[in-house]
């Protein structure tokens, strides 16, 4: 067994926006008419209920699996690792189901796809903060991470916080840009020890 730090940012943004003309008190300038983001047509947000937490789950292994984040938490290169982590998120005294969200796609049952999910806790006061992002691979491209994360900073205005925070791995430059563009800033280094399993020697063919 061999071990290894990879190195993560915490990141935060500032939740408190300055009020401008035609705006409702609380709105960012870069959402839609109604202070809710926009999604590309045929998908939808879909509200926190405790009956999704197995869907919830199961898209966040989809979107994490063959991702440097299941290599730096294993948990979510696993199904049931994901089923467990929902559990303990959902668990938290401080969970958000308002800003706890997943995105559909389909205009009927039979072509129903989950596409997307973010869920978010508060262990800090007035800090709300982003567990996972995730979105399947083959809706990627779409700006529908953009659109979760949108969304649960919105609720978190709502639930009258201050700042919103997450930690993201370095090497994943997506998300790093991501959260710059949607106002993030770093606020901390931090390394996480993994312990990684130790390569197979081959035998060589007699």
């Amino acid at each position: 067994m061999e071990s290894s730090y990879f190195k993560r940012f915490r990141m935060e943004a500032d939740l408190a926006v300055r009020r401008q003309s035609g705006l409702p008190s609380g709105c960012r300038p870069d959402l839609p008419p109604g202070c809710r983001p926009g999604l590309p047509s045929g998908y939808r947000f879909v509200a926190w209920n405790d009956a999704l937490i197995d869907v919830h789950a199961r898209t966040k292994y989809r979107a994490f699996r063959d991702e440097i984040d299941a290599t730096v938490f294993p948990c979510l290169g696993e199904l049931e690792g994901c089923r467990r982590l929902m559990r303990e998120i959902r668990g938290k005294s401080g969970f958000l189901p308002h800003a706890s969200w997943l995105i559909a796609w389909g205009r009927s049952p039979e072509e129903l796809t989950w596409c997307g999910t973010i869920q978010a806790v508060c262990e800090r006061p007035m800090v709300g903060m982003i567990q996972n992002v995730g979105v399947v691979p083959e809706h990627r491209g779409r700006g529908l991470g953009a659109a979760l994360v949108q969304q649960a900073m919105l609720a978190f205005r709502e639930y009258g916080l201050r700042r919103a925070s997450l930690e993201v791995t370095v090497q994943n430059d997506r998300a790093v840009d991501l959260y710059h563009r949607l106002g993030f800033r770093r606020s901390r280094t931090v390394y996480k020890l993994v312990d990684l399993p130790t390569p197979a020697i081959g035998v060589a063919a007699r």
